[in-house]
């Protein structure tokens, strides 16, 4: 073989020796952008998930409201979070946790308004509401929040049952903020004799027990409760009794006096 022939080979040899060597290189470049890729779009998904879990369930985080804790008049329980309905030495008690923008709540109150009221007019049952903002963390907006001080400003009217069953009777949709504005819970008001006066006004307006709402709301979280509405008779929840009915609960209370 002649040695033009034998350079040719070795050139030959070498050129396809540096492109394996570029191929080599390419395909790790390729491998290091696919892994450096999959580990970005892990990390999105990680964050996404996380955003989503963070607001799964969250309360409204008006907690961090500044001011005074102004609780609504006659406010008693645990750092005076629960507004009282009925007679004080009646022999059972309902304690019912709640967010007015709450479609189950207001399907409970539908079914039992009528045999609660009945019980505690009759004085068989008092009743301890606690207002929750659930909605609001879940949903956004500030609905709950804003009905939950309007409710404490009709308790210190003395109207907080009247003015309660209104707000529920007309509830939003859950999707709709309705309860976000004033003017709505003021308008509401005129549906409650004697409740649409100045004092109640200001009281909805400056947002005076948005603090004390904050403080129910974090209770409502740190109690360990499953949602709204939580209702529970003498300490038993009787929400989660699929059995449960208003002649059942009537029944109860009865024998329970």
């Amino acid at each position: 073989m002649s040695e033009k022939n034998r350079e040719g080979k070795r050139t030959a040899r070498e050129r396809l020796a540096v492109e394996r060597e570029k191929q080599k290189t390419a395909e790790k470049r390729r491998r290091t952008l696919i892994v450096g890729a999959s580990v970005v779009c892990v990390l999105g998904l990680a964050a996404v998930i996380g955003v989503v879990a963070a607001n799964a369930g969250k309360d409204d985080t008006g907690d961090s409201a500044d001011g005074p804790v102004v609780a609504p008049s006659g406010a008693n329980g645990d750092d005076n979070l629960a507004i009282p309905v009925g007679k004080a030495n009646a022999k059972s008690t309902l304690t019912i946790w709640e967010d007015f923008r709450c479609p189950a709540c207001k399907s409970f109150e539908d079914a039992y308004r009528s045999t609660i009221h009945e019980l505690t007019d009759s004085g068989r049952l008092k009743v301890q509401y606690h207002l929750a903002t659930i909605i609001d963390g879940n949903m956004g907006g500030s609905g709950s929040r804003k009905a939950a001080n309007a409710a404490a400003c009709a308790q210190d009217a003395g109207r907080f049952t009247a003015y309660h069953d209104v707000l529920y009777e007309n509830q939003p949709q859950e999707t709709d903020d309705a309860f976000a504005k004033d003017s709505k819970l003021i308008e509401l008001a005129k549906k409650v004799d004697g409740l649409d006066t100045t004092t109640f006004r200001t009281c909805v307006e400056d947002g005076t027990h948005d603090t004390w709402v904050a403080k129910s709301a974090a209770a409502f979280r740190n109690g360990g409760f499953s949602g709204t509405p939580t209702v529970l008779l003498d300490g038993k929840n009787i929400y989660q009794d699929q059995t449960m009915t208003p002649a059942k609960l009537k029944q109860q209370v009865l024998e329970a006096n």
